[in-house]
């Protein structure tokens, strides 16, 4: 069912329904035949002259976790001005319904929750999945995000209060690809959470009860992704801050059976290894001859290293030689191989080195042209670490990756002042240009948002039955070759967020057609011109229906 198949409510019930709700901006012919006539204020607006007045209040606002507020109660109000607002200053907005305010919004979602949003998923519907998963509205969802609240950004447990990462992340696949709003389901799968703070709260909103793990845990998991693909079966599924070991596990179950990705394994990937490659142009130093230490040994980490491993070998570099190129850090230190504490997903990367426990003796045993951090650990790269680097290297690269920016390895000003200048620099979360020696440097975000947006359009396009690594190495390189000189010159190795939507589509069809001579696709994928028409005619862009 498309929305003009849908009967439009009359009257009072219209003006509560976000889908179709224009507020003021309903004309006199509408209130006459919608029996809105006296429920509104006489004067017809213009979307132009309802957004003003959204701005102005915006603006006001004392803080951004009131404009996080605001624009939620926004979106339950009138769906269209909303999306409309957020596509057109996404650059603004997107740090309020996105990284960093998201995370301090999840972790007080208890306490500023207004009006349920999404699906909630327990360990009470244990066999009944089918029947909570009818209660949706939507007959026709594309695109799930699916969260267990485990791993929320670098915050750790937030249980059922990470459903505002499920709720924010699909905001940006409309906004930022175009996926229609109705296509969209976010899910929080509440299994408890071990946070003993969240359990106490009388203001918590999930089940106040340790995490349920093992057997069940996997039952509930199971039961939800063969029913969700049973009744949405042109759905995605992204599995969104699950903790490293369900990621890892969930991605490798479910991988080659349903359609689904890992957004903090693959899309952080992508965007990092676009990074890289727009780096090596900065640098002279391509991503064959690069050597990269992470600091972090997660399932966002070695998602990174496995997708440069693959772009290598794709090159025709043997695996050995390009799993060389990867080293990590962890909790312990060097991960090489005479420890004998190590995870599976860390032993492919456990290279023969003498074994040290700082980051800064491990760099200098590696030697690395670039440091990656998804640690989580806040101001982990010190004066000392990237005065290390800047040592090694003419142009040291430095990606301080870990979300919300208070977690952030490093600012960027502290990456460009201690490295003199030289550092090339990106983030996970956003951060001001920076002035420095008379230079002005405009550092770039390496954001998920850049990939995920793209790649789940591109998926639709063709109806792939299966979502590959490798569509995320044709997403990561179509996203490096969008980056300008201009861009460079500055120091930001990503295209503007103003021109994402432009991104988004380019990346979508060069999935789609990685589906199609894959031999995935379940659409037709045209070729040229005829894919970009394609792509663009699917994405929806908000503006008023005429409902007269």
């Amino acid at each position: 069912m498309t929305d003009s198949d849908r009967p439009i409510p009359r009257g009072f019930p219209l003006l509560q329904d976000p889908r179709y709700n224009k507020s003021t901006g309903f004309s006199e012919a509408e209130r006459e035949a919608l029996g809105l006539r006296g429920l509104l204020p006489p004067r017809v607006m213009t979307l132009a002259q309802q957004l003003m007045r959204v701005r102005s209040n915006l603006q006001h606002k004392g803080s951004d976790l009131d404009r996080y507020i605001f624009l939620a109660a926004l979106q339950d109000r009138n769906e269209t001005l909303f999306f409309r607002l957020l596509v057109d200053d996404v650059e603004r907005l997107m740090p309020i319904v996105y990284t960093p305010t998201v995370g301090e919004a999840c972790q007080k979602f208890g306490h500023i929750f207004r009006r349920p949003r999404g699906l909630y998923l327990s360990t009470q519907d244990r066999g009944r999945i089918a029947q909570v998963l009818a209660n949706w509205p939507e007959p026709d969802v594309r695109v799930i995000v699916v969260t267990d609240g485990e791993r929320i950004l670098g915050l750790g447990d937030l249980g059922a209060h990470g459903m505002g990462i499920s709720i924010g992340k699909l905001n940006l696949y409309v906004a930022l690809a175009g996926i229609h709003p109705h296509w969209c389901l976010p899910v929080m799968l509440d299994v408890g959470t071990d946070r003993e703070s969240l359990r106490n709260d009388p203001l918590y909103t999930g089940l106040p009860q340790q995490r349920v793990r093992g057997a069940g845990y996997d039952a509930l998991v199971t039961e939800f992704i063969e029913a969700a693909t049973a009744r949405f079966p042109k759905a995605v599924i992204q599995f969104e801050d699950f903790a490293t070991e369900n990621a890892i596990r969930l991605l490798a179950i479910w991988r080659d059976r349903v359609r689904c990705f890992n957004d903090d394994i693959q899309g952080t990937a992508a965007v990092t290894l676009a990074g890289l490659v727009s780096a090596g142009r900065l640098t002279g130093v391509p991503l064959e001859q690069q050597r990269i230490l992470f600091l972090g040994a997660g399932s966002a980490a070695t998602g990174i290293a496995d997708l440069i491993v693959g772009a290598l070998m794709a090159d025709g570099m043997p695996a050995p030689e390009a799993r060389r190129r990867c080293w990590f850090a962890d909790s312990r230190g060097l991960v090489v191989a005479s420890r004998t504490d190590l995870s599976a997903h860390k032993l492919p990367y456990a290279h023969h080195s003498p074994g040290v426990t700082d980051l800064l003796s491990a760099i200098e045993i590696v030697c690395p042209t670039t440091l990656i951090g998804v640690s989580g650990q806040a101001q982990a790269f010190t004066e000392a670490v990237i005065g290390a680097m800047a040592r090694h290297n003419k142009r040291p690269v430095i990606f301080a990756l870990s979300n919300p920016t208070a977690n952030a390895e490093c600012t960027a000003e502290q990456a460009y002042r201690w490295s003199n200048g030289r550092a090339v620099f990106a983030s996970g979360s956003p951060f001001d240009p920076v002035e420095l020696n008379g230079q002005r440097f405009v550092p770039g975000q390496g954001n998920n948002a850049y990939i995920f947006p793209g790649v789940g359009l591109g998926v639709l396009a063709s109806g792939a039955q299966r979502v590959t690594d490798r569509m995320f190495a044709v997403a990561a390189r179509t996203l490096a070759g969008l980056v300008e000189e201009s861009h460079l010159a500055a120091g930001t190795l990503y295209p503007p967020l103003s021109s994402i939507r432009s991104v988004s589509a380019a990346i979508a069809a060069q999935v789609a057609a990685e589906a199609r001579d894959a031999g995935l696709a379940t659409e037709p994928v045209p070729s040229g011109e005829a894919l970009t028409t394609l792509i663009r005619s699917l994405m929806y862009d908000p503006a008023y229906r005429d409902y007269a």
